[in-house]
């Protein structure tokens, strides 16, 4: 290893040591090429399961030629962009890569989200043809003239299973949604697929690593819906980094896939990465704790990957002693995990029969969900560990492009194949996002707060934009949460700063308690004192409010900027 490579990659030495290689080759072609090998590899390999219903990539593909003819059959071009606003259901995976295959891109979009949201989105896009679950058709339809669509595919809750669950679906499924006769812009799936034998032309389009696949939404640096442009590479290289870093993601695992297709780490880490390594994606359309322990216990999955409250939803799971030990892998993303909930989880699965212990990844939408990994049996506060082969992280000094000291708090800039292409259509946005330094690299800047250790590990320590300024001192939340959560009455909590007169803003604390203990004075006082020996007296929440439940974004974070909206109006 070349000494420059040390100084600009230190975590190379963990590499070395673990026989991981630095630096990775990377195919230019597209994500459903990555399947097809996969297919060719290991053809009777499950590629999915959907309520029991299991697919092999052998039929999969079968199943993604028939939506690329279908798509090419409807009039969709190389380029295109088709709206997929779906859960995570078979019709879903299958129009993703069926999209990819004839050259268009997937438009993804939550299906909860608002007729003015989706509106939004697909004519953000460009979008004419969307696909859709039937429950939320009449929102879609609504938009049918105002944003110029000229096909919706429906599906149905039972298109994806197998054939006798379907028909039983039937049966029991009294409620159906229905749809206009004589609109020919309307095709329910099943037709849809039908249609595919009438076009016999080409429907695989040669695209490249560089050509856009898929649009996917976040709040970019100003807080507004982006759209961030993925390309083909960004999802290749994160199948193929992540397989390399993870010994256990060998063909045959299987992993449960509850995250959200319309999310990074759902589309890029769920199902993406596992298909292009022969391994199958357990597809759970809609996540309930009360079903949590039937999933594990039907499905048996190898892999566990998801957000802090979905390992929250899993310690207060009632599970038999062995029910885990399937287990190999589990992997916390998306928000961070304090250390208490870490500890937590890891008695957990011991007490449950697996020897996996959680390990933290470090992404965001714009690195395509995944770029950094903490090492196994690495349990160090606020660790995220080493960069994937090919990337590159720098801290810098926030507001500058100067590097940080090593173990200095800075802004998280990463550089490398999981970079996006841009914000679509806010050229603006992507300027603020991604940085030419002179040292001639382009770098995007997280807006998340970080740190270099002794170790030559990369920490995670804040979100930029959650920093609590009081009369001048920074107060960080996800410290001040930290240590709420370690009272052993406290669920969860998140701190927010509200408006003062004369501080500018001050904290306050949200908390849920756990089931048996009552919210008081007593467990406030006993939260405040155990606060007041953690944290200097400027940074002590002003005020304390107990709830059942805290809200929650699509994805299943602690959703703080509607407790912040909600303290405004007051």
């Amino acid at each position: 290893m070349k000494k420059n490579e040390y100084a600009e990659r230190p975590w190379l030495k963990y590499y070395e040591a673990e026989k991981i290689p630095a630096n990775l080759e990377y195919p230019d072609c597209s994500m459903v090429d990555m399947v097809l090998q996969s297919a060719e590899k290991w053809p009777d390999n499950v590629a999915y399961s959907y309520y029991g219903h299991k697919v092999t990539f052998k039929n999969f593909v079968k199943r993604i030629e028939k939506a690329a003819r279908a798509l090419k059959n409807y009039g969709v071009k190389e380029g295109d962009r088709v709206t997929i606003c779906m859960p995570n259901t078979p019709e879903a995976l299958t129009m993703v890569y069926a999209i990819n295959m004839v050259g268009a891109v997937a438009n993804m979009v939550h299906p909860l989200s608002s007729e003015k949201e989706i509106e939004y989105y697909v004519r953000a896009a460009e979008s004419r043809y969307v696909l859709v679950f039937d429950a939320m058709f009449d929102k879609v339809y609504r938009l049918r003239d105002s944003a110029n669509l000229e096909r919706i595919i429906v599906v149905r809750p039972s298109d994806g299973l197998g054939f006798l669950k379907k028909k039983m679906y039937s049966l029991l499924h009294v409620k159906k949604v229905k749809l206009p006769i004589n609109d020919g812009r309307v095709v329910l799936w099943e037709d849809f697929i039908a249609n595919s034998y009438f076009y016999q032309g080409n429907f695989h389009e040669e695209r490249g690593a560089n050509d856009l696949a898929a649009i996917l939404y976040s709040g970019g640096t100003t807080g507004a819906p982006k759209g961030i442009m993925l390309s083909n590479l960004n999802f290749n290289a994160l199948g193929l980094m992540a397989t390399t870093v993870i010994r256990q993601a060998q063909p045959g695992a299987s992993i449960l896939a509850i995250l959200p297709n319309f999310h990074a780490f759902g589309l890029g880490v769920c199902m993406h990465t596992p298909l292009s390594k022969g391994m199958s994606c357990i597809l759970i359309p809609a996540f309930s704790h009360k079903q949590f322990a039937d999933i594990i216990r039907k499905n048996e999955p190898t892999f566990i990957a998801g957000v802090p409250t979905l390992f929250e939803s899993l310690i207060n799971t009632k599970l038999g002693r062995d029910d885990l030990k399937m287990v190999d892998a589990v992997i916390c993303g998306g928000d961070a995990l304090n250390s208490t909930l870490r500890d937590k989880v890891n008695e957990y699965l011991e007490a449950h029969g697996s020897k996996a212990r959680i390990r933290v990844g470090f992404g965001l939408t714009e690195a395509c969900g995944a770029t950094c990994l903490s090492p196994e049996n690495s349990f160090k506060d606020g660790i995220i560990g080493a960069p994937f082969p090919d990337m590159y992280f720098k801290i810098v000094k926030i507001g500058t492009f100067k590097k940080a000291d090593v173990g200095e708090d800075g802004e998280i800039c990463i550089s490398g194949p999981l970079v996006m292409m841009g914000y679509l259509n806010d050229d603006a946005e992507t300027a603020q996002a991604l940085r030419l330094h002179d040292d001639g690299r382009v770098w995007l800047h997280t807006g998340d707060i970080g740190y270099l250790g002794e170790d030559n590990f990369i920490y995670f320590t804040q979100r930029l934009k959650r920093i609590i300024i009081s009369s001048g001192y920074n107060i960080y939340p996800t410290y001040l949460e930290s240590i709420i959560n370690s009272h052993e009455g406290v669920l969860t909590s998140t701190v927010i700063g509200i408006d003062h007169p004369h501080k500018g803003q001050v904290p306050k604390a949200f908390i849920v308690l756990k089931p048996g203990y009552k919210a008081g004075k007593k467990i406030e006082r006993e939260i405040r004192e155990l606060l007041q020996r953690h944290v200097a007296i400027y940074a002590l929440p002003v005020a304390y409010e107990f709830r059942d439940k805290l809200p929650q974004t699509l994805v299943g974070k602690v959703a703080f900027k509607k407790l912040e909206e909600e303290e405004k109006k007051k």
